[in-house]
């Protein structure tokens, strides 16, 4: 049903020609009719779409629209423009639809592919009329994929271009001569077709492979590609090509009549594409666009569309998510099954029987120490049909023998399992050997991650463990996970098995040093396989997750001790984390009550490493060297707090160590000089600074007091922690830190953790470190030197540094999707000497800024600021102090914080210049941070 009544349109391009005798005139009015029908056709389909959400009928009612408006269109070319009184041979023409308008199904915002079939012997008259087509086609603002051929051409080119051969398989007539169609499709099948499907299928698949790897290689990619993503429509299209062209059907349902697939695997194939097409209109229809991306941006109001609410514990978009994910687990099952059959068709072509048995006896073995399963063409297999029937226990030792010997599992032997989940059931669950098998499997060093993603996806890991059933396909709507729940806890297992290998000694050195002493390696397993595992629960997932963990850790076999750790890691999965990054590692206070939470070496050492393997599951670029080197020194101090042997000096005598230690470094430094400058700072100073960052501040004061200059800056490039340190030494001023910030901010660098001192003569020295942007050294040192010289040129005014970072401030794509209330926590606790202020929203350009700058109004001293960002989410801390160094302790005050802090959220793009933006700090304005308090 089309929608487009075309006698109709018909009779009123007639009626035009007679009105308009100039031959522009008319063609314009005809334009502007189809430009009509074609309009109002659509605008009918896609009311009736918002109604009934069918996907695959809304597609299919805008090919059949667009089959009209073609048929109408040839009919306008051939009897008012190029009209033939008696046309010869020669002078006939075929319209074919090809691609995916040729499978009869288009998306709102869908190109369509032609072809035009002409004779071999053309005249002017064919080509004038594909012309003309072609410009009305235009005109409407088509986009058309177009090619004009004769059969023999065709046949030619499929012969040498897969992606021709793909076309054309899939062509279908719309108008013309039938004749020209019959021949094509005759040449097609006998000259093309016949006896290449083994060329065919290894052509489809490898592009798969391509085609994959370019749109994201994981099908549980939070923000995925509808159409050519993995498990997306674009696989669902291939495995028809495929069937078709080695089957030689015509449509779907003769594939259960060929035996690829059962009456029920068609109807999951039917309910895959129906909800794959909804979602590809929906997205085209929201997006006004030809949208394939499945982004933030529009996963939300496709589910309201869909009608997904919220429900106890998801909301609508991720119980719509879940769904998605779900389906394309479901095409992944299909591609598997598929790929068996063409396989068994191709291994059952005609041979001779001695060499048959021969190639048999070559590639199939028997496996010791067990009569089910079997080694064939270099994968596991049943050996008889029967044997998970007979003992359900083997649903769990396929895989382990699977992982024993290294092999993939036959795609045979893998719809068996998806036919016999059933048996997965309490019985099984309860099984001593089925548990010890798991365990094993978990904790293997081979390749746990494949061996259980295997058991994932043929369903059986959701089934043998209801609660990781519970998170299959269930994504976090937020930027920061890259992944679906239960990718990313099979990838974090994957990354713990490479370091129980030392596989990574050189990205975790010191986890790869610490794994080897851990006692509790089977609570590591199992710790890392569930810290997540209660995602999408009312309650803290991390100790609803613990509670699980008590739950499921005897069962595996684990002993108390080994229960309470696998309890314990989960409950805490996330605190080594949070502290390394939100907290100063230089406060003794962090340390002390980090040391607190963590216990004992033994729980630190192991939380260490599923930090590890947490955050770097979490998705591409996620992990770096500057947030490996924050964990390995929370780890150190707080070791050595543990271990008892903390200095017990007193904090002067660290202060002199500190001082002496740099002393032979400066060698340029005369006696007097250098007893001059180290009395120039205060005890904290001493106490936080690393020697090399000592020895480069030195150097870089007496620059300025030689130079006589009331500037100098230092960058440093870090590629280890992929940071670059960018120092400051200016006289000190209220708004130095605020400078700083938009400084970096202007020039997209991104902050990622701020130290600040004051000395005692009132120069600030404040060192930033941002995020690296650039492999070369060269460039990276390039892009800190024109940061540094933005800040000087800020500091003397000579720059308004509010409209250059308003200027930046453009909503970051995706991120409008998500509501985050601020929240804003004022703790005197976290630290003996500063309140420490954290602060968290929806992060933006110009936001560290803006806080910044808000700190500096309300008269607050920053001693130091760490930052961090979690996808769209910012989570910035910072120690302060007032301006007698004193913390925030009255109430009202801490309110009016909490107030302007959560107001600075909200104004984006909303920056009034700085009152002041440069030049050193008027005589009796407060410092910005430091004096004795910092």
């Amino acid at each position: 049903m089309s929608g487009l009544d075309r006698p109709l349109l018909d009779a009123a391009i007639a009626a035009l020609r007679a009105e308009h005798a100039d031959d522009a005139a008319f063609r314009r009015a005809a334009v502007d009719r189809f430009r009509g029908a074609l309009g109002d056709g659509r605008a009918a389909i896609l009311k009736d779409f918002a109604e009934d959400h069918g996907g695959l009928a809304c597609a299919s009612r805008l090919a059949a629209l667009q089959d009209e408006i073609i048929r109408s269109l040839y009919d306008y070319v051939v009897r008012h423009v190029y009209p033939l009184e008696r046309p010869s041979a020669a002078e006939r023409l075929c319209v074919v639809a090809v691609g995916g308008y040729g499978r009869a199904t288009l998306a709102p915002g869908s190109d369509i592919d032609l072809l035009f079939l002409l004779p071999y012997k053309q005249t002017p008259w064919g080509e004038s009329v594909v012309e003309a087509m072609l410009y009305v086609l235009w005109d409407l603002r088509q986009k058309v994929g177009h090619s004009t051929r004769s059969v023999d051409e065709c046949v030619r080119q499929a012969k040498a271009d897969m992606t021709i051969r793909t076309a054309l398989l899939e062509a279908r007539f719309i108008l013309g001569d039938a004749a020209l169609f019959d021949e094509l499709v005759l040449r097609f099948d006998r000259d093309v077709q016949a006896r290449t499907a083994r060329e065919f299928v290894a052509a489809k698949m490898a592009e798969r492979e391509t085609r994959i790897s370019r749109a994201g290689a994981s099908r549980y990619l939070v923000e995925p590609n509808v159409k050519e993503g993995k498990g997306g429509l674009r696989d669902l299209n291939t495995l028809f090509w495929i069937a078709k062209y080695t089957y030689r059907v015509q449509n779907g349902e003769a594939l259960v009549e060929a035996g690829l697939f059962t009456a029920k695997e068609f109807r999951l194939f039917c309910r895959c594409e129906e909800f794959l097409w909804r979602v590809r209109c929906e997205l085209h229809v929201v997006s006004g666009r030809a949208e394939e991306r499945l982004s933030f941006d529009y996963q939300r109001r496709i589910a309201a569309r869909l009608g997904y609410g919220t429900g106890p514990s998801l909301s609508g978009v991720e119980r719509f998510m879940k769904h998605y994910f779900l389906v394309a687990k479901n095409v992944g099952d299909l591609t598997a099954i598929v790929c068996a059959a063409i396989e068994e068709r191709e291994a059952k072509q005609p041979a001779a029987l001695d060499r048959l048995v021969q190639g048999l006896r070559r590639r199939m073995r028997a496996i010791p120490g067990t009569g089910d399963f079997q080694v064939e063409f270099d994968r596991i297999t049943v050996a008889r049909r029967d044997v998970f029937e007979r003992d359900p226990v083997n649903l769990i030792r396929l895989f382990a023998i699977a992982d024993l010997y290294g092999l993939p599992i036959h795609p045979d032997a893998t719809r068996l399992v998806t036919l016999s989940l059933r048996r997965v059931d309490r019985s099984l669950r309860e099984n001593p050997e089925a548990n010890r098998l798991f365990m094993d499997l978990l904790t293997s060093r081979r390749a746990p991650e494949t061996a259980l993603r295997r058991m994932n996806e043929a369903g059986v890991l959701g089934r043998f463990i209801p609660e990781f059933g519970r998170v299959v396909a269930l994504m976090q709507f937020n930027m920061y996970h890259h992944y679906t729940v239960d990718e990313h806890l099979l990838r974090a297992l994957g990354i713990l098995a490479e370091i129980d290998a030392g596989r990574s000694r050189d990205a975790h050195p010191l986890a790869n040093e610490l794994m080897p002493t851990v006692v509790g390696r089977n609570a590591l397993y199992l710790a890392v396989f569930l810290h997540d595992v209660a995602k999408g629960k009312q309650e803290d997932h991390s100790v609803a997750g613990a509670a699980l963990a008590r739950q499921l850790a005897p069962r595996f076999g684990l002993s108390p001790d080994e229960t309470d750790l696998t309890a314990w890691l989960v409950e805490h999965h996330l605190a080594m984390s949070n502290t390394a990054q939100s907290r100063d590692l230089n406060d003794r206070r962090t340390i002390e009550t980090f040391a607190g939470i963590a216990g004992t070496v033994e729980q630190l050492k192991c939380l260490m490493i599923l930090t590890i393997c947490d955050i770097k599951a979490v998705g591409p670029g996620v992990w770096n060297g500057w947030k490996g080197q924050l964990l390995r020194t929370l780890y150190t101090e707080t070791e050595t707090l543990l271990g008892g042997d903390s200095p017990d000096f007193d904090r002067n005598t660290r202060v002199l160590a500190s001082q002496e230690q740099l002393r032979p470094a400066l060698t340029e430094f005369p006696a007097e000089e250098f007893t001059a400058y180290v009395a120039r700072h205060y005890a904290p100073y001493w106490l936080r600074t690393g020697l090399a960052n000592r020895i480069r501040d030195a150097r870089l004061i007496r620059t300025l007091w030689q130079e006589g200059k009331g500037f100098a800056s230092d960058v440093a490039t870090d590629k280890f922690r992929s940071i670059t340190e960018i120092t400051i030494v200016a006289p000190d001023h209220p708004r130095l830190l605020s400078i700083i910030a938009g400084a970096c901010a202007s020039g997209g660098a991104n902050i990622v953790d701020a130290q600040i001192y004051t000395t005692k003569d009132g120069l600030a020295l404040d060192t930033v470190s941002v995020s690296r942007a650039f492999d070369e050294d060269a460039d990276e040192i390039r892009r800190a030197g024109r940061i540094a010289g933005g800040i000087e040129r800020a500091m003397r005014g000579q720059i308004r540094l509010g409209e250059l970072v308003a200027a930046k401030d453009s909503q970051p794509k995706g991120r409008t999707a998500f509501a985050l209330h601020p929240k804003i926590i004022v703790d005197n606790a976290a630290s003996r000497r500063h309140t420490v202020l954290q602060v968290s929203g929806v992060d933006r350009p110009g936001l560290l800024y803006d806080l910044t700058r808000a700190l500096a109004g309300l008269s607050l001293n920053i001693a130091s600021a760490h930052v961090a960002t979690f996808g769209e989410k910012a989570v910035d801390s910072f120690y302060v102090s007032d301006l007698t160094g004193a913390k925030i302790t009255d109430p009202g005050r801490q309110e009016v914080i909490r107030r302007v802090l959560g107001d600075t959220f909200e104004r984006a793009g909303d920056r009034p210049a700085p009152a002041t933006t440069g030049g050193p700090a008027a005589a009796g304005a407060p410092a910005a941070a430091g004096g004795p308090a910092a």
